[in-house]
């Protein structure tokens, strides 16, 4: 577990050494960008291998910080947290792989794209609600700045949005943090000590406190109506930045929700817990049923993340152990799946046809193009709808299963959502990498072939694939880091409000 905390300051000191790297050549700041990730990444799969799940978090580090006001640089990690840390550092790696051509500031860009990255490690080590609020602001504002200096397609409006949003959100978490500290006393931010003190805490102010902090993460998980800024930042993003904002940043909120609102405040989830439900079906079925008549490939990829990220925050509000341990394990299949798709979309289908929209790219018969991103495309549809044999498939069966023995009517609404998945991804595949090539098109088919896919992106592609494929055949492996960590005593008054 000692290695863990390597992976921010790893992070961080990387951004520097880039942004130094960058004033030299694109090369250096490339070369340093992936042995930054790498080497985090590293260290989170030498965790895993030596990995024992416990029923609590195991402190890493827990040192006095701001005193006067209970402040600790208290980090620690269970088996949740190492799932998302090492969805984190695949992630991180497959962005860095498929930026290899950015020539533009490359310094500037990977300097803010692993400052991003060590924020969202922080973010999934912290035990001290001061220090994850930290760290979760530090993995937002680079958002900004690569959207808006890197992204296309109204990238500064997109950018904008995006932060706007995501600040709105986090106004709304310091207030209930906040409340809840003053009312506890003011004498400490830890987790478990809020968590002690909110037990005291009125119905009335367990409900405050829970609407707030809850409201405010599930912003950024993009719930139903809050989600309009996801598909519009997707889409104004570079590649890799909307590889990070679908693959983990969307995760900060849904891990926000499970981490910080659900077991501080148990009252207020149980009494929000049937609105939490259909606010997240409402968001399975309407982003699905959007990214069926979307004409912009990515916006396509844009509101199938939101559909897919309704059934983590459905898996939540069930709240029995199988709808919750199925959330995360989907977080970390979503983060793969859709890192991979953005990937394809974004890097190998648009730099090379200089168009996204479906109308255009149905004249060009991209399967013959383009065949290792017609494949890698077809396999991460695949694994977006479910099917089995990647991870997707046993993500979603573990939530729909949990959330049935919960209430009934809610998984049968959810598995809809199913269903719409498969026809607009089924949808996508056939307009863009296998249309009517004998259809008019305003595209004109180029005279020489495309650029060939680099070792970079056959590399990021085949790392994502490899993790989903893995998941799906072997979905034990995070299940059984999970699961015991949701027998903690925290977790569990959360859960025994989600029992049937």
């Amino acid at each position: 577990m000692n290695a863990l905390p390597w992976t921010i300051y790893l992070s961080f000191a990387g951004a520097a050494l880039a942004l130094v790297a960058g004033a030299r050549s694109a090369a250096a700041a490339r070369g340093v960008a992936l042995v930054t990730a790498l080497a985090s990444f590293g260290a989170t799969l030498y965790t895993a291998a030596s990995f024992v799940p416990t029923k609590g978090l195991q402190t890493i580090v827990n040192t006095p910080w701001v005193t006067e006001l209970g402040i600790r640089y208290h980090l620690a990690a269970d088996g949740i947290s190492l799932t998302l840390l090492v969805l984190t550092g695949l992630a991180a790696t497959a962005g860095v792989l498929f930026s290899w051509n950015i020539t533009e500031r490359t310094g500037e860009f990977f300097a803010l794209y692993l400052a991003l990255i060590g924020g969202v490690y922080g973010v999934f080590l912290s035990a001290d609600a001061f220090v994850l609020f930290v760290f979760y602001e530090i993995a937002i504002v680079p958002k900004y700045f690569l959207i808006a200096n890197w992204g296309s397609t109204n990238r500064e409006y997109g950018a904008m949005k995006l932060v706007l949003y995501s600040f709105a959100g986090s106004a709304l978490v310091l207030a209930g943090l906040l409340w809840a500290y003053a009312a506890g006393g003011g004498r400490s931010l830890a987790l478990a000590d809020l968590a002690t003190a909110a037990a005291s805490f009125s119905r009335p102010e367990q409900l405050g406190m829970f609407a707030l902090v809850f409201l405010g993460f599930a912003v950024l998980a993009g719930m139903f109506p809050f989600h309009t800024w996801a598909p519009t930042g997707h889409v104004a993003a570079p590649t890799a930045a909307s590889m990070l904002l679908a693959g983990v940043v969307m995760k900060l909120g849904a891990y926000g929700c499970l981490r910080v609102a659900m077991p501080l405040f148990p009252v207020g989830f149980a009494y929000f817990q049937p609105f939490i439900a259909w606010l997240a079906i409402a968001g399975i079925l309407y982003a699905g049923l959007v990214a069926l008549v979307q004409d912009d490939f990515k916006f396509v990829i844009g509101y199938s993340s939101v559909s897919h990220m309704g059934f983590v925050l459905l898996g939540l509000a069930a709240a029995n152990s199988q709808a919750v341990s199925g959330a995360v394990l989907q977080m970390f299949s979503h983060g793969v799946i859709a890192g991979l798709l953005f990937a394809v979309v974004g890097r190998m289908v648009y730099e090379r046809t200089h168009t996204r929209q479906l109308a255009d790219l149905r004249g060009l018969p991209l399967h013959r193009l383009m065949p290792f991103a017609a494949l890698t495309f077809v396999l991460g549809g695949l694994a977006s709808m479910g099917m089995p044999g990647f991870s997707g498939f046993p993500a979603e069966l573990t939530i729909l299963i949990g959330t049935w023995k919960t209430s009934p009517l809610w998984a049968t609404f959810a598995a809809g959502g199913v269903l719409v998945a498969a026809a607009f991804t089924l949808r996508v595949i056939h307009v863009s990498f296998f249309g009517n090539t004998a259809a008019a098109t305003t595209c004109a088919v180029p005279d020489h072939p495309y650029a060939p896919i680099s070792w970079p992106e056959k590399a990021g592609a085949l790392l994502l694939i490899a993790a989903t494929v893995y998941v799906g055949l072997k979905p034990d492996v995070l299940l059984n880091w999970i699961t015991p960590a949701l027998q903690s005593p925290l977790m569990q008054a959360v859960l025994k409000g989600g029992q049937p």
